[in-house]
């Protein structure tokens, strides 16, 4: 079917032009289509990019009714959190030798029956251990649906602007997951869960006859698997896993649990033994000397700094509004802003996307995270979602905004370093996204809870009797609890509860503040670590992607012949 020079579509016999071309093995071959065929292809790719962001997005926006379904522990439940994300954060690299090895179509028809299977699995929902097995699953396929919609998208994009697909895929995963909390409470109705599990299921209908009804075009495949990739790719599997553990769980049982020193412990472990395999190969999958250079590091290190103060958004306001009371019924207005904003920062991104600076956008998005961060250190228990509005919509447009030219940047690196260093950055950066992700989430909620406490010590040695504000605190609500309570005593029970409850919540909002202003002081001391170099190359007038660039330079001209 194919050579390195030829290839030839078996099912209609189309012979590819040179400039046709796939521009590495394992993925599609880049046809001229017909403009209707074009908008097709574009249309499933927005599509695939959605659906696979709403794997997680709904588990996110519905936790506590899927907690509830299922008679879960918060235990429990957070082992549905690592499920997901120990395969999620790992298979880009072992899928990306599966397209090579077998092909765009094997990959594609596994990759959507997987996706079926995992959310049908959920719609019965059958119990806690299959639906253990179901997130797994699911992150498998969410992975494969992010190459899935990259290529789609690719083929319904112009030349020129081909590269944009990588941006927009990325992007549009990112708002799925607002997308997701603004869409449940008309999905959850009485709180039944069902009706998420039918949608996500129907959803994967939908895409699986997609996929079928337009084909990608063939690719170049070329044998890849070694028998060291399997124990390669299983030390690098568990020690994933132990990692996730360790991240989610630390943050529910807390950090001074036992046996979460043992899972840290075989994450290094595991870890270590895939590296010193990796090491020692002479094709491996994940060229250490190359990930280890000065600029891959940088590069996996700001991508992953920026999930972690993104995580201001995920934790810091979401977990304040949850401290007031607000559920996602009372926050769908708030959730389709997140996800304008979203969309916004991914189509400018694409817009303004500029291959000869590449770390200007980042900058300005780290800036805008550190002002929106530090002007939401004013809140207080009277604050509405609305008057977050635009603070949150700016660190949502930011966090897309940062993230295309950084992926840009590391693909730009790799494929001018070689087709063998691609698969190395895809599994980086997928290891950066989704552990810095989990990372800040634990970092913020371990420093929220050490803050909540000492504001709740602070408040404890202010509230005695004789502190007026609280002795008319407490008559007030006695007052208000009179109606429903004859019982003086009783009376007496419910208004110091009551005010009890109100400090809780003011220390709650305390807390938050102080992780909104831990974010701000991240975010300026990131921005000054980026911007130094930056500043200095642009004064020496030195572009340290000179080489990567003109390497681009000749695949364009390619894709022009």
């Amino acid at each position: 079917m194919t050579g390195r020079d030829t290839l030839v579509d078996t099912v209609d016999g189309y012979r590819f032009k040179p400039h046709e071309m796939p521009i590495l093995p394992g993925s599609p071959a880049n046809p001229d289509h017909p403009p209707a065929r074009r908008a097709a292809y574009l249309a499933i790719g927005v599509f695939m990019a959605l659906v696979g962001g709403a794997q997680n997005g709904f588990q996110l926006a519905n936790a506590p009714a899927l907690q509830a379904e299922f008679a879960l522990t918060p235990v429990e439940a957070g082992w549905l959190t690592v499920a997901f994300y120990s395969t999620y954060a790992t298979m880009s690299m072992l899928l990306f030798r599966v397209r090579q090895e077998f092909g765009i179509q094997p990959f594609v028809r596994w990759a959507m029956a997987g996706l079926v299977a995992a959310n049908f699995v959920q719609m019965i929902g059958p119990g806690f251990y299959p639906e253990l097995a179901a997130r797994a699953v699911a992150g498998i396929t969410a992975s494969g649906l992010s190459a899935l919609a990259i290529y789609y998208l690719m083929q319904g994009l112009p030349p020129a602007m081909r590269v944009g697909g990588l941006v927009i895929s990325l992007g549009l995963t990112q708002v799925a997951i607002p997308l997701t909390r603004a869409l449940s409470p008309a999905l959850l109705v009485d709180g039944d869960i069902s009706h998420i599990f039918q949608f996500q299921f129907a959803l994967s209908l939908l895409g699986l006859g997609m996929v079928y009804w337009l084909r990608l075009p063939p690719g170049i495949r070329k044998q890849t698997f070694e028998k060291l990739d399997i124990p390669s790719i299983a030390l690098f599997i568990v020690g994933v896993a132990a990692l996730c553990a360790f991240l989610i769980q630390g943050r529910i049982q807390w950090w001074d649990t036992p046996w979460l020193g043992y899972a840290l412990a075989a994450s290094i472990l595991a870890l270590g033994g895939c590296f010193l395999i990796e090491a020692n190969r002479k094709s491996p999958m994940l060229d250490l000397s190359w990930l280890s250079s000065r600029s891959i590091l940088a590069l996996a290190l700001i991508g992953a700094t920026v999930r972690i103060l993104v995580a201001e958004q995920g934790f810091g306001a979401s977990g304040m509004f949850a401290a007031l009371g607000y559920g996602n019924e009372q926050l769908t207005d708030y959730f389709w802003v997140l996800a304008g904003a979203t969309f916004g920062g991914m189509a400018l991104s694409v817009v303004r996307l500029d291959p000869k600076d590449l770390t200007l956008p980042v900058l300005f998005a780290i800036l805008v995270i550190c002002i929106a961060a530090f002007s939401d250190t004013r809140t207080g228990v009277m604050t509405r979602p609305q008057d977050l509005y635009l603070t949150q919509a700016a660190i949502a447009f930011a966090a897309v905004f940062a993230m295309g030219p950084i992926m840009m940047e590391g693909m730009l690196r790799a494929l001018a370093a070689g087709q063998s260093y691609v698969i190395s950055f895809i599994a980086i950066f997928s290891l950066s996204q989704s552990i810095g992700g989990l990372a800040g989430i634990s970092l913020l909620s371990a420093f929220h809870t050490v803050r909540l406490k000492t504001h709740l010590i602070d408040a404890g040695s202010t509230l005695t009797l004789a502190n007026q504000q609280l002795g008319q605190a407490l008559g007030n609500a006695a007052q208000r609890a009179a109606p429903l309570q004859g019982d003086p005593a009783l009376q007496q029970q419910a208004a110091a509860a009551s005010v009890s409850q109100e400090v809780g919540r003011e220390a709650a909002v305390l807390a938050f503040n102080d992780v909104f202003f831990l974010i701000g002081t991240l975010s300026a001391v990131t921005f000054a670590a980026v911007f130094v170099p930056w500043f200095i190359n642009k004064i020496r007038g030195r572009n340290p992607l000179a080489k990567e660039l003109a390497f681009m330079e000749a695949m364009l001209a390619r894709t022009r012949q």
